[in-house]
């Protein structure tokens, strides 16, 4: 991390109703965007959606989506990109350097979704990523945020247009009404950098 390089802090999830290339199947994605600002933290969502789409589809084109806007904001930034999806996390950690070095193909043949596997990797080259899977569904308070927006962006088909003041403060709130989450800091991962 060089001087002056901001730090974000980024929770994905996507959401497809039928996961069925062969049908409709609405989708979702979805993030959580935050960063230090001074003594307190700025949040942001951002959402979008696609009447006709795939969970994978929908990760990629989430994170493609977020990290632009981060790059918008920010120029470059060093960024922890948490995300459900290992097929995300996997590519983007794993097999990418290989799709890469064969023309961005498979060792099979043909790679699923390379446009989008490429717009990947020439967004994600603006920042430092620090790419991190945790498992959905898991009381991991920031994904099911994440989850909760994806959701309802892919029931809805609606989008954020952009990063717009986030509404995590407000479900979080709501969740601990209900006795969730009572003891979770919401700011402490901001403040691990490593």
């Amino acid at each position: 991390m060089t001087a002056g390089q901001p730090f974000v802090l980024v929770h994905a999830d996507e959401s497809c109703l039928g996961n069925d290339s062969s049908k409709a199947s609405r989708g979702g994605n979805a993030s959580l965007i935050e960063a230090p600002a001074g003594d307190s933290v700025a949040r942001w969502d951002f959402y979008d959606c696609a009447p006709q789409t795939t969970n994978n589809r929908m990760a990629l084109a989430g994170a493609i989506a977020t990290l632009e806007w981060v790059r918008r904001q920010w120029h470059n930034a060093v960024v922890r990109f948490v995300s459900d999806s290992e097929y995300l996390v996997k590519g983007m950690t794993e097999w990418m350097p290989a799709w890469q070095a064969r023309g961005w193909r498979r060792k099979t043949g043909t790679l699923e979704n390379v446009e989008l596997w490429q717009a990947l990797a020439q967004v994600a080259a603006h920042h430092t990523i620090d790419w991190r899977w945790v498992r959905g569904h898991n009381e991991h308070v920031k994904n099911e945020y994440a989850n909760f927006l994806a959701i309802r962006s892919a029931e809805q088909q609606e989008r954020s247009n952009g990063l717009t003041p986030s509404g995590f403060d407000t479900w979080l709130a709501q969740q601990r009404a209900r006795g969730k989450y009572v003891a979770f800091d919401p700011d402490e991962e901001l403040h691990e950098r490593k």
